[in-house]
Parts: C-alpha cells; sequence; structure tokens
C-alpha cells in the first residue's frame, strides 16, 4: 500500500522527463531508484554525484524552495554536510511539485547503537552550531509544527496515546508527557533541524557526515533537537550528547525534559498512523517511545 492515501508516485523515467526538460545539462546522466525515502519524498539517483528529490505528498512541496533558501545560510557554520541545492524544478509531466536536485552525500543512516562517543559528540557539536547563527528573517515555527511551544501539541498528543492503546504503556508515557509540559518553556528561538531522526543522519566509518531532510528547519524551541539522545544514543553516547548539545544552554534540566517530549510528540503521533502503513517505522515509534519512559 502507499505511505499516503494521496501520494504522487514518481519513476525513473518521469525524473528523466523532467531533467532532460527543465536541466538540459544534466539529461546525459543515468536516472536510478536512490536509497528508499522517508515519509516525505522519493529518491532517484542522477549520475554519480547527484541526487533528485521528489516530493510525495503536498505537505512537502514547498521544502525544494526552503531548502534552497535556508541551507546555503546554514551551511557555513555547521561542521557536517548539508544538502544544499544545486537546483530548484517545478512542475511538470504531469507532476504537481517543485523538485531539487542535491549533491550524492556519502554516508549511510545509522542504526541504533552503532555510534560511540565520538559520533554523539559530533553530532552535539552540530545541534550547538545550529544555535551560533542568527535568526534574523528566519522562518519562525508556528501552528503545531516541532520547535512550538509543547502545549499546543497537548491535544494531538493524549489524542495519539488513547489511539494506540495497548500498543504503549499508556499511563507511563501520559505521566513523561505532563513531565515535559511542566518543564520551562524556551525563553529563545534558534535555528533548528527539527526532526533528527536516524533516517536524516549520514554516518561513515562510525563517524558522522551529514545532515539531511530539512523539511522541518526553523526557529524554534532547540529541545526538538536533541531527540537523537533516545532515538540514536544511549548510555555513555547519550550523555556525550548532552555535554555538548544541551549544557550550553541557558536552561539545560529543562530543555533536556522537553527533549523527551519531543520524542513523545513524535513518536506517539507517528504510531498509530504508520502502524499499518509503514509497521518498520510503527515499531522504532515504539522503541523511542520505551526509551524515554526507561530514562
Amino acid at each position: 500500500m502507499s505511505l499516503h492515501d494521496d501520494e504522487v508516485v514518481s519513476t525513473p523515467d518521469l525524473v528523466r522527463r523532467l531533467v532532460a526538460d527543465q536541466f538540459p545539462r544534466w539529461a546525459h546522466l543515468p536516472v536510478t531508484p536512490g536509497p528508499a525515502g522517508g515519509t516525505d519524498h522519493h529518491l532517484f539517483r542522477l549520475g554519480d554525484e547527484l541526487l533528485v528529490r521528489m516530493p510525495k505528498i503536498a505537505w512537502a512541496q514547498d521544502q525544494a524552495s526552503t531548502d534552497a533558501r535556508w541551507l546555503p545560510v546554514l551551511a557555513p557554520h555547521v561542521p557536517l554536510r548539508l544538502p544544499v541545492p544545486e537546483a530548484v524544478g517545478g512542475p511538470g509531466e504531469g507532476f504537481p511539485f517543485r523538485w531539487s536536485v542535491t549533491p550524492w552525500l556519502d554516508g549511510a543512516s545509522p542504526t541504533l547503537g552503532e555510534l560511540g562517543t565520538g559520533a554523539a559528540r559530533q553530532l552535539g557539536e552540530f545541534v550547538a552550531a545550529l544555535r551560533t547563527v542568527s535568526t534574523a528573517g528566519g522562518p519562525v515555527k508556528d501552528g503545531t509544527s516541532r520547535g512550538v511551544p509543547l502545549a499546543r501539541l497537548d491535544d494531538d498528543v493524549r489524542a495519539a496515546i488513547t489511539e494506540s492503546g495497548d500498543r504503549i504503556d499508556g499511563p507511563a508515557a501520559t505521566k513523561a508527557w505532563d513531565q515535559a509540559l511542566g518543564a520551562r518553556p524556551a525563553s529563545d528561538g534558534y535555528w533548528i533541524h527539527g526532526d533528527l531522526l536516524p533516517g536524516n543522519l549520514l554516518a561513515d566509518g562510525g563517524r558522522m557526515t551529514a545532515v539531511i531532510d530539512w523539511g522541518g528547519v526553523g526557529v524554534g524551541d532547540p529541545a526538538a533537537d536533541l531527540i537523537p539522545a533516545w532515538t540514536q544514543f544511549a548510555g555513555a553516547e547519550r550523555a556525550a550528547f548532552r555535554a555538548v548539545a544541551a549544557d550550553g544552554l541557558a536552561d539545560p534540566d529543562d530543555a533536556w525534559e522537553r527533549g523527551r517530549g519531543w520524542v513523545l510528540v513524535q513518536a506517539v503521533i507517528a504510531l498509530p498512523y504508520y502502524w499499518d502503513r509503514w509497521p518498520q517505522f510503527a515499531k522504532d515509534s515504539q522503541a523511542r517511545i520505551a526509551a524515554v519512559l526507561s530514562d
């Protein structure tokens, strides 16, 4: 089944025709299926050095333009590579959205427990470096997007806990959520990635190489970027990440508690939606909830 009810499917032939029409300088390059995409995009290799990102759902249609606007601003200030677009294409050949061509970045998404303390510090340094970039003119997170005050997600999280039934420990998840809501809210907004799940990280040889998929980029609660502490790390690695990523904040303990809340936002809401659509993602969500509850 499709991941989303109203998903737009892309194919190598479609990408080949769009590239030939809009970017003829790359028309000679072969188009092949790329790595498995996430919730928002189909991915295709364009030759050996480029990647084409095709939105699969309407909520992702602005990401090509957002990436082109903000990733060149952020990239010089952070210690890991970003997929700064080489070009942004428009609708065509029956495809309704804007799409992008980015560099192919080496590395693979790390599995849970794969990275040691060195990589944990690397990712912590990346998160801290984002906070050094001027937020002037940056898009402030709004509505119920990641990075807004957690209280705005209260109804959605409680509804998802109820809908998840016995797939999770509902009372414990509710208690953890209440604790996160009780933390002091962020006093300042910073640049955040907003979705630092393992699938949006690249590593090679035990070292972090890049951070990809910037659909959640904006200015908001920096605790939203603390989620790798529970989705990627445990034990000494979690402590190493915290020492760099959280302790530089004015409110590290409150931010850490809000970070636990942001894991719940992502995982609890995803669980019932993806239970049948993407079983592995649902299982990963269960594991992330369990990591928060056991911390």
